[in-house]
């Protein structure tokens, strides 16, 4: 998880293509020749999108961007913890 990732994901990208490119990443990992190195770096990938898509549902309900991207970090540090 990067931030600075998230942040731009966030401010370039609507929700719909967030999503749409989530899907295709999924996919790639299902294929059978896909090496666990490459899952490991589009896993990390999947994480900012969604990361992304977290702020984007937070702005949408209010908040300020830096606030969501704060919230999202903390709740990952705090499954990280766990």
């Amino acid at each position: 998880m990067k931030i600075p990732v998230i942040r731009q994901l966030f401010q370039n990208n609507t929700v719909e293509q967030l999503e749409v490119t989530l899907g295709v990443l999924e996919g790639f990992c299902e294929f059978r020749g896909v090496h666990d190195q490459e899952v490991d770096v589009v896993g990390e990938i999947i994480t900012n999108i969604c990361g992304a898509l977290e702020v984007h549902a937070n702005v949408n309900a209010g908040a300020i961007e830096k606030d969501a991207l704060n919230v999202f970090a903390q709740k990952v540090m705090g499954s990280i913890d766990r």
